[in-house]
């Protein structure tokens, strides 16, 4: 599903957007230009500052703040990028070398350090309370999700909750601050505003659960990864903890030995159970799931070019391949 109606609706804006994050990654430290511009140059579908954009678009804003904010939530989600890659010891990221591996795993977590700082710099100039809260709540709720994640590595007793709790923190929290974001440049009153984050959390945690079946079934040249980092980093994840409820005996243990033991050995088995047990369609009918409730939080919401194409990026979300 083709996300060209959307990007075409919002490419002034995102031509904006990038305009400030090129300026507003000025640094008088040359390590720190070179490292944050690799990353950021990197691709990837700025989804998250699109979210600001489109929020804002569909309730009519006219103002600029939404160019900034769109920026500061692309800083934090490069942030979390740059420390995800140093502490998964990933060596490959949307079919490049990540940061750590080019520059080392000092540089990365200290230019994410600045990533960071400067978004906080850049949202206090938009001085506005209410937009400080909702970035600065959302900022440590990412990094109660990321050491969650940590404590959860190599824990086969996980429960689906849990791990859908995880996800909540660490990826859909940044969409639902995008959402609510362009909600209160908007003026949405607070039902409006609530819809508008409901929205983002739904979206977020279906593209993380797709990106689960997508570790056990993408294309390398497309995903940008390669497959089975997830079980190589000891993660359980949707698909693993399905085959552990709900498979043979044998399987399950072979499952469980993989995420307790970490690495790709016993890939080709655990790939197996997972198929064998349609862990990835199971997985797939909970993203469903999860872009049906976005959906429906765009009930109230007025129509519009932009209320279309937030709902395209539901159905994006669970119909894409990368």
């Amino acid at each position: 599903m083709p996300l060209s109606p959307l990007q075409t609706l919002i490419e002034s804006d995102m031509v904006a957007v990038d305009a400030v994050i090129r300026e507003r990654l000025h640094s008088d430290v040359i390590l720190v230009r070179q490292v944050a511009e690799y990353i950021v140059s990197g691709g990837g579908k700025r989804l998250r500052p699109a979210l600001v954009l489109l929020t804002a678009g569909a309730l009519d804003y006219r103002g600029v703040h939404h160019h900034e904010l769109a920026a500061v939530v692309e800083f934090i989600h490069t942030a979390t990028l740059l420390h995800d890659d140093v502490v998964d010891e990933s060596a490959l990221r949307r079919g490049r070398e990540t940061a750590n591996a080019l520059f080392g795993n000092a540089a990365s977590v200290l230019v994410g350090d600045f990533l960071y700082s400067r978004a906080f710099q850049m949202m206090v100039s938009v001085d506005d309370m209410r937009v400080m809260r909702v970035l600065s709540d959302a900022t440590n709720v990412i990094a109660e999700g990321e050491v969650m994640q940590l404590m959860n590595c190599h824990n086969a007793d996980i429960a689906i909750d849990d791990y859908l709790r995880v996800i909540r923190y660490k990826t859909a929290k940044l969409f639902e601050a995008a959402a609510r974001l362009g909600g209160i440049l908007g003026c949405a009153d607070a039902a409006l505003e609530a819809s508008l984050a409901d929205y983002g959390m739904h979206l977020g945690t279906a593209f993380q659960l797709i990106d689960d079946v997508l570790d056990y079934s993408g294309e390398e040249a497309a995903t940008g990864k390669h497959l089975g980092d997830d079980l190589a980093e000891g993660k359980p994840t949707l698909p693993l903890i399905h085959v552990m409820l709900h498979g043979s005996a044998e399987q399950a243990a072979c499952v469980r030995a993989a995420i307790e033991s970490g690495g790709r050995d016993d890939f080709a088995a655990v790939l197996a159970a997972i198929h064998a047990t349609d862990a990835l369609t199971v997985t797939r009918q909970h993203a469903k799931v999860e872009s049906d409730r976005a959906i429906a939080a765009l009930s109230t919401l007025a129509p519009s070019s932009y209320k279309e194409s937030l709902l395209q990026l539901a159905r994006f979300a669970i119909a894409r391949d990368h």
